[in-house]
């Protein structure tokens, strides 16, 4: 029988988890009911307790110090570990086909660090009294359904029930699509994962196409900060069988301090994976910040171009593109996998070109060969003469990620 986790604090949210459960259960599903309260005993009696939960974490003596204090913040975050390690091992066995969770803003933080960790793809619903405002930090990269409360989860009434048992409905919908996708014959090709930006687009455009061509499906990821960590998060999955890393761009705004910043761990999911990865340094000639009133004061007279009226450009200097030549040297220097570097000499963005704004021998200069001098032997390096959007260099980076396929296949 398909059986679906119900995972949440069973000390407070007991009796609400337990008729969620019990609703899934009318439904046809198996439960697994997980507790990760921390301090009262459960309202409801769990499948799971919270000691089996804690135990996922292998010997650790700071559990019980951790609960004895019994400080909320760092039980929350003790729990949210635990809950990790327990949910992704269930998924792993094959033992739970889908998760639902209750809570507020302590069980929402649990529930929702287990759910990171799934596959895409995996079913998972959370119904949270935090459902309606910022949930970025709670979905992360991840396919989460957040399900507004409407009341506090603290007993069951008209209002509560029927939340509750939508969202018992929702997650039976999920579960069942993923049983019917599991069944049906696959007729999906080999997924590439390609980063692009407006000023690269020309570039991945035609990378794209020769791709797809030659049997792929190519998903593209706009370099927003956002894009590049649900590119990570897809490759982290195991779901992708090669990188068009085109455009690198958010590296520049998380040295320099820019708004689009995917965090200090872009570029670091391929290397892990250990699969076919074409690098260039798209589009590291900007920071971006938002209309001209918003960069910062320290930045005061540096190259700007305004690319509209709600974002502004700033052209990378010298020392930064040194910094992150040797940041990116750094990064690929710990691939496992056959990885690529194509460099193009004629300008990294549409606005590097000659005669545009952000045309700087220099700092291109500083770009290059920093990023040569700390890379690794036995990386290649492949120079081209022409423009990042030129058709050649494009079809040079196709041809050899296909290469790179050909060969590990």
């Amino acid at each position: 029988m398909t059986t679906v986790a119900v995972l949440g604090t069973y000390d407070t949210k007991g009796v609400e988890l337990a008729f969620v459960a019990t609703t899934l259960r009318g439904q046809g599903f198996a439960t697994l009911e997980i507790d990760v309260g921390s301090f009262d005993a459960p309202a409801a009696p769990p499948d799971i307790s919270r000691d089996a939960v804690l135990a996922a974490l292998g010997p650790d003596a700071n559990v019980s110090a951790i609960l004895a204090r019994r400080d909320r913040g760092e039980c929350v975050a003790l729990m949210a570990r635990a809950a990790t390690a327990c949910v992704t091992r269930l998924v792993a066995e094959g033992k739970i086909h889908g998760i639902l969770s209750l809570g507020g803003g302590g069980g929402t933080a649990i529930a929702t660090a287990a759910m990171r960790a799934l596959p895409i793809g995996f079913p998972k619903v959370m119904v949270s009294t935090l459902a309606s405002g910022q949930t970025a930090h709670y979905v992360g990269t991840v396919d989460i359904v957040m399900v507004p409360a409407i009341v506090d989860v603290s007993g069951l009434n008209r209002i509560s029930r029927t939340i509750f048992e939508n969202a018992a409905g929702a997650l039976a919908g999920l579960v069942t699509a993923a049983e019917r996708r599991r069944q049906r014959p696959s007729a999906d090709k080999p997924i590439i994962v390609a980063s692009m930006f407006g000023n690269t687009t020309g570039c991945v455009t035609e990378a794209r196409r020769i791709v797809e061509a030659a049997g792929f499906e190519v998903l593209v990821f706009h370099a927003t900060g956002t894009g590049g960590r649900a590119m990570e998060s897809l490759i982290a999955s195991g779901l992708v069988a090669g990188v068009l890393d085109i455009t690198t761009t958010e590296w520049a705004d998380e040295l320099v301090g820019g708004v689009l910043t995917a965090g200090s761990e872009r570029l670091d999911a391929a290397g892990k994976a250990g699969i076919p990865t074409i690098v260039t340094p798209g589009c590291l000639d900007m920071v971006n910040f938002g209309e001209p009133a918003t960069v910062p004061p320290q930045f005061a007279g540096r190259t700007f171009y305004r690319h509209n009226p709600q974002v502004t450009l700033m052209r990378t200097n010298p020392a930064e593109c040194a910094q992150l030549g040797r940041i990116l040297a750094e990064k690929l220097n710990r691939y496992r996998g056959p990885v690529t570097v194509l460099l193009p000499l004629g300008g990294i963005s549409v606005i590097s070109a000659p005669g545009q704004p952000f045309h700087d021998p220099a700092a291109d200069r500083a770009l290059f060969e920093s990023l040569k001098t700390h890379l690794r032997p036995g990386i290649p390096v492949v120079e081209f003469p022409s423009a990042i959007n030129d058709p050649a260099f494009a079809q040079a980076c196709a041809a050899q990620l296909l290469a790179h396929l050909k060969a590990r296949s």
